[in-house]
């Protein structure tokens, strides 16, 4: 495993540095393709071959790539959390296994839960994201969430921006996601930050596909930079979705969440599982002090861990990691549901265009860096203002969470915010970003340091293995 990890190194550096700029197939002309359940892995259309035992190879066609999938929530009622017991029966359906891990198998569970009970705040929504409620707002004089417009709005009726693979900061490193620490994504204005998670050493760790190829520490260090940054900002609530890479017992998310503070800041529904109508508003949240929302995609099991919500019974996604700038704003998951019960959920929109890399069954997907100013600007063919644009315009409401890779690029620091406030229909307050510097630039133009870094850590991997 070593030595194909130090070799993809090696690899990537010396025939792939510019592959970002060498990317031209995602043409206005391409074609679309629609990504289904049953996606296998793209095909390469450029490939380098050595050894029989060596292949590499940069995927830039317009195919998709595999969809991570797993055990998908079915309710037949919902779960009334009050003073009283409820009790209901709920379907797990399994649509693949990954090999040596253990999810959910299909079958019923009778499921009892009691607290105390929430006070819920109803109201109405529109698609341009305006919003009234019919109870008394708490009172509340500071902006919600950066604006005051936002303070009597549900939940579940904001456009918040998502870093995608917020963990991923390591300076001239091909797997990297974003350019600035979690606090500083804070500060600028992310609120929804999203993650892979590994089960590594006994521990949950913050890893890009493989613990050997990009490791950021462990969850509970990256959770207590968060809530340090919440006890400093009373008045913002953040979201965070756990990507559950290993399928591994939502078990073991608890003490990272406890140790690290963040649970006394958790959100627990009143109802399992959550429709749009059901969410409070900023200021009931804020003002009850339940200010962070977690969710995981898959593994969740809200009646044992109330505070781990499913992400597929209560949001769906747009195609994952997609390799082409069409960026339809199709359902892709939870697979099946009708378009009557995707109107009843939140969304998010995935606008994070990738190159697919493949050497020795690594398959590992990174930001096409070269399209960064084009992927994340306000408005252009493959951009993220045409895409939640167009995904407003046929769900007749905007999407919740704008998923980017290097939000503070685009065609002008701070687009990815200004296509947020678009949706929300605010003014963009125009505070951003953390630095100056373009993702493109960083990766595409100055390679030789990243180059002699990089080639280096590859040798050494050989010399520290024996390999």
């Amino acid at each position: 495993m070593m030595l194909a990890v130090a070799y993809l190194w090696i690899l990537l550096l010396l025939r792939g540095i510019h592959v970002g700029a060498k990317r031209t197939t995602s043409t206005r002309e391409a074609e679309v393709t629609t990504i289904t359940d049953d996606t296998s892995t793209a095909s390469a259309s450029s490939t380098h071959s050595g050894t029989d035992s060596d292949s590499f190879s940069v995927v830039t066609t317009e195919t998709a790539v595999a969809v991570p999938t797993g055990s998908y929530l079915s309710y037949t009622t919902t779960i009334t959390v009050g003073d009283s017991v409820s009790q209901t029966t709920f379907t797990t359906t399994t649509t693949t296994t990954a090999a040596n891990t253990t999810i959910f198998t299909n079958g019923t569970t009778t499921a009892t839960t009691t607290t105390d009970t929430n006070v819920v705040v109803t109201g109405t929504r529109n698609s341009n994201s305006t919003a009234t409620s019919t109870a008394t707002t708490p009172a509340n004089s500071q902006p919600c969430n950066g604006y005051t417009e936002f303070c009597s709005r549900q939940y579940s009726n904001i456009t918040m921006v998502t870093a995608h693979n917020s963990p991923f900061v390591k300076k001239n490193n091909i797997a990297a996601n974003q350019m600035y620490n979690v606090k500083i994504q804070l500060e600028d204005g992310v609120r929804m930050l999203s993650f892979e998670a590994h089960y590594y050493e006994d521990d949950i760790y913050l890893c890009h596909t493989s613990c050997d190829l990009l490791n950021m520490g462990t969850l509970e260090d990256y959770l207590t930079t968060v809530t340090d940054w919440m006890k400093d900002n009373p008045y913002d609530i953040v979201t965070i979705l756990i990507v559950n890479s290993d399928y591994v017992s939502p078990w073991n998310f608890t003490a990272p969440i406890e140790n690290s503070g963040l649970i006394d800041y958790v959100y627990e529904p009143w109802k399992i599982p959550m429709s749009l109508d059901d969410w409070p508003t900023l200021s009931e949240m804020i003002m009850g002090g339940k200010r962070a929302v977690v969710f995981m995609d898959y593994q969740a099991n809200q009646t044992a861990i109330p505070y781990i919500l499913d992400e597929f019974t209560q949001m769906w996604e747009t195609p994952f990691s997609p390799l082409n700038t069409s960026f339809p704003c199709t359902v892709q998951r939870p697979p099946g549901i009708t378009a009557a019960q995707a109107e009843e959920r939140m969304y998010m929109i995935n606008h994070n265009l990738n190159l697919e890399i493949v050497f020795e069954g690594i398959d590992i997907l990174v930001p096409d860096s070269a399209q960064i100013n084009e992927t994340n600007a306000v408005s252009g063919y493959g951009s993220l203002g045409l895409m939640a644009n167009n995904c407003r315009a046929k769900w007749d409401r905007p999407p919740n969470f704008l998923l980017v890779d290097y939000y503070n690029d685009g065609n002008f620091q701070g687009s990815v915010f200004e296509v947020a406030a678009q949706m929300n229909n605010v003014t963009y307050n125009g505070k951003c970003c953390g630095g100056s510097s373009s993702a493109a630039s960083r990766i595409v133009d100055v390679p030789y340091t990243w180059l002699s870094a990089s080639v280096a850590m590859g040798v050494g991997l050989f010399t520290l293995f024996g390999l």
